[in-house]
């Protein structure tokens, strides 16, 4: 830090940008060893200065992020790590330098932490999604009115139901992984626009990284974001979704509906009213997924700059990793409430049993059986619904004569309908049998959607471990690397 570097800048931007250090320490690790080794192995590093370099980064690496010395004085992190390498090997430590500056290093470092909690994200994604088939297919024949607007739409089940958000957790699991495809590629080499002629080429660095290859143009590389757009909007995307299943399950834990119960891990009782029993967990997921939108919102104002300005990045170092952890415990949170979610069966059947959801199924039997238009078949069925609920009774309780008293007054000619056929055709088990289409509600489609969800689930699940532990593997290795280099050449 210059000396004149006035107090109000360091307790700022200063300590903006040492706060990120527990995220860029173990990344800033490994990336100095990378540059160390593959300077060394083009002879740019001497191999003795080279092997009590990496002794040092070695013994800084084996320090926890929150026990080492990062100082806003300093300036940013990297500054810091600078002053201890200085205070232990003295010049030798100016090495590190070599065609490299600062910001390359952080980059490298932010993609390292990234890579790793992206995927992290994509494996609570499908742990989610399997928690919301396995109660789907729990749930697969619990009868309920499915809502539109909170009123009674159509006849459907509760598993069917819980399918609409494994499909799009789901999806936003698999943007996630190709979102990682992004972040696993280097800027290593890149320097600060053009490269460095010190490296004939950036692959063997970005090997040693474990990447999947690098960034091809040096000042893309060095300055590119619209990535972190998409890291965002995937991760707002994903709990979004949860949103909507947390602002249902609200409504229909309350004591006016009493459709579901969350499990008491997942609730708070009140400690002024002995009735309550709150929804705690609901509360949580949709005040993260407020928080997640405003991240992305706030990131996306910081786009509208001029290329190559540290302002993107800097924010993006607290703001990315922030939205990436809550998006994490929040996934989490929804799929434990998914998993122990209680089911009321008999309260949706008697709410079911009194309203009309039937009426859809009604207009198309009276259309069908009568030859009417499907406008006045739609007519003819709100009428008789009008007179029905204004006596207080339910769909279940319509006749053949009521509709056919409609249907004259409508159109001056009575219909004729079969009391056993209208019998069916109001039976709301009999309505979800006959969705026998794909995506529809009845067993066989059921089976076929859950079938792919779960498989789709277990996919996503692998996909992502799989990267951690390649991950994990190559950051071994690259440890492992430096260690014999380090007590070779000592």
């Amino acid at each position: 830090m210059p000396p004149e570097a006035a107090p109000e800048l360091v307790e700022s931007a200063f300590t903006l940008e040492t706060s990120y250090a527990g995220v860029l320490h173990e990344g800033l690790n490994l990336a100095d060893l990378a540059h160390v080794l593959d300077l060394r192995a083009r002879r740019v590093i001497p191999a003795e200065a080279a092997a009590v370099l990496l002794g040092a980064l070695l013994d800084i690496d084996a320090v926890p992020a929150d026990q080492f010395p990062y100082d806003p004085l300093d300036g940013e992190p990297y500054n810091s790590r600078e002053r201890v390498l200085v205070s232990r090997i003295g010049t030798t430590a100016g090495w590190l330098h070599a065609g490299r500056p600062r910001r390359e290093a952080t980059r490298v470092a932010f993609r390292l932490y990234l890579r790793r909690a992206v995927a992290a994200l994509a494996a609570d994604a499908a742990s989610l999604g399997g928690a919301l088939v396995d109660q789907a297919g729990a749930t697969a024949g619990v009868l309920f009115p499915d809502q539109t607007y909170l009123q009674q739409a159509q006849p459907s089940t509760v598993g069917h139901y819980l399918l609409s958000f494994a499909y799009p957790v789901l999806r936003d699991g698999a943007r996630l992984l190709a979102a990682l495809d992004w972040v696993d590629r280097s800027p290593g080499g890149a320097g600060c626009v053009n490269g460095t002629g010190l490296q004939s080429d950036r692959e063997g660095l970005a090997g040693l990284l474990g990447f999947d290859g690098v960034i091809t143009h040096t000042r893309d590389a060095m300055w590119q974001t619209d990535g972190l757009v998409e890291l965002l909007a995937a991760s707002t995307s994903l709990v979004s979704t949860q949103d909507a299943l947390a602002e249902d399950l609200e409504i229909w834990s309350s004591a006016e509906f009493d459709f579901v119960s969350l499990a008491d891990g997942y609730s708070r009782a009140s400690v002024l009213m002995p009735q309550k029993r709150n929804p705690y967990a609901l509360s949580i997921i949709r005040g993260a997924t407020a928080v997640l939108i405003g991240r992305l919102t706030g990131f996306l104002a910081l786009q509208k700059a001029p290329s190559a300005r540290s302002d993107k990045l800097i924010f993006a170092y607290t703001e990315v990793p922030g939205a990436l952890e809550l998006a994490g415990r929040t996934t989490r949170l929804t799929a434990g409430v998914a998993a122990t979610l209680t089911v009321n069966a008999e309260r949706m059947a008697e709410a079911l049993a009194g309203g009309f959801s039937q009426a859809t199924d009604l207009a198309e039997h009276v259309m069908t059986a009568c030859g009417l238009d499907y406008r006045t078949a739609y007519q003819v069925v709100g009428a008789a619904v009008r007179r029905a609920a204004a006596d207080g009774r339910r769909a279940i309780d319509l006749t053949a004569d009521e509709l056919s008293v409609a249907a004259k007054e409508l159109t001056d000619a009575p219909v004729e309908l079969d009391p056993d056929a209208l019998a069916r055709v109001l039976d709301p088990a009999t309505i979800v049998a006959t969705r026998t289409g794909t995506g529809g509600a009845a067993p066989a489609p059921m089976q076929a959607m859950l079938a792919e969800t779960e498989g789709t689930a277990h996919r996503l699940g692998t996909a992502a471990h799989d990267r951690i532990h390649r991950f994990d593997r190559a950051a071994a290795a690259l440890r492992q690397a430096a260690r014999e280099v380090a007590d070779a050449d000592a």
